[in-house]
């Protein structure tokens, strides 16, 4: 057999895996950062948050295996997840609403968030590939995959298992500052190369809300994020401010009586993601089953 038949074989496979996976997934939108500590995994949950409010049905598929920090930030640590008849099943999340949410995460396997993952690359490539592969997920208006950070091995086995997905694209997360901006270049030529299309640049720690007066200041500059998009001509959704408020309302949302999605209805920076968010479904992509 040559190497060209095997090669075409592979990608039979993996189309037929991505098929059957996500088969009923209508929209897949991939969160990328060129660097650690921007808030990509803040900016995941928002976007969750936000479409579910919207009255979307949401799953969030969490492959940064190094730093799994999403269960928490739902507020699901603790819970299992369970092998069906057709493959894991992600946990649910409590939306107390028509609207779905749904999370599957490398963090509910390891039992305490202070575990760490030593893996070689391609263990990490496996598992990758397992979750892309095996997770049920059902009817999906959007499946939401935050990545890790940079342009690592684990963003081209992303890029390879989902090339036959046909996802929306990415939403690319940067801060100000220019050390910031530097690395997200690097993550937006990385999109360039496995032609995955970007639906935007947001700017997240643009700007902190004073709790006291809500008086917005620039502690990291600004500009940025919107100079990344010119640069590479493409759309700048918008600027995120550092909310107090919204870390809070994370660590504290299981003293409340209230879901997660309620709280953060009625929070403030709800109103600023929710534009971000409708700038993004403005573009009208086609579902992957239309």
């Amino acid at each position: 057999m040559s190497f060209d038949e095997t090669t075409q074989e592979d990608g039979e496979e993996e189309q037929a895996v991505a098929a059957v996976s996500l088969a009923q997934v209508k929209h897949i939108i991939l969160i990328l950062s060129g660097k650690g500590g921007v808030g990509k995994s803040s900016v995941t949950i928002q976007t969750a948050l936000s479409l579910c409010i919207m009255g979307y049905k949401v799953g969030v598929l969490d492959i940064d295996l190094t730093g799994p920090s999403l269960p928490r930030m739902f507020g699901l640590e603790g819970k299992s997840i369970f092998q069906g008849a057709d493959g894991w099943m992600p946990v649910k999340v409590d939306t107390n609403a028509e609207a779905s949410l749904s999370v599957m995460s490398l963090g509910f396997l390891l039992g305490d968030r202070g575990n760490s993952v030593v893996w070689r690359g391609p263990k990490k490539t496996a598992m990758i590939k397992q979750f892309i592969k095996d997770v049920y997920w059902g009817e999906l208006d959007y499946l939401l995959i935050d990545t890790p950070p940079g342009t690592s091995d684990e963003h081209i086995s992303i890029a390879e298992n989902l090339r036959y997905a046909e996802p929306d694209g990415a939403l690319v997360v940067t801060t100000p500052q220019s050390v910031a901006t530097s690395d997200v270049k690097k993550e937006l030529n990385f999109c360039k190369k496995v032609n995955l299309n970007v639906l935007g640049i947001i700017e997240n720690m643009s700007g902190f809300i004073c709790p006291y007066c809500a008086e917005c200041t620039n502690i990291f500059s600004s500009g940025g994020g919107e100079r990344l998009a010119k640069e590479f001509e493409v759309p700048y959704l918008g600027n995120i401010p550092i909310d107090p408020k919204f870390v809070e309302l994370i660590e504290n949302q299981k003293t409340e009586e209230k879901t997660l999605t309620e709280l953060y209805e009625a929070s403030p920076i709800y109103q600023i993601f929710k534009d971000i968010m409708q700038r993004v479904l403005d573009q009208k992509h086609p579902g992957r089953m239309s």
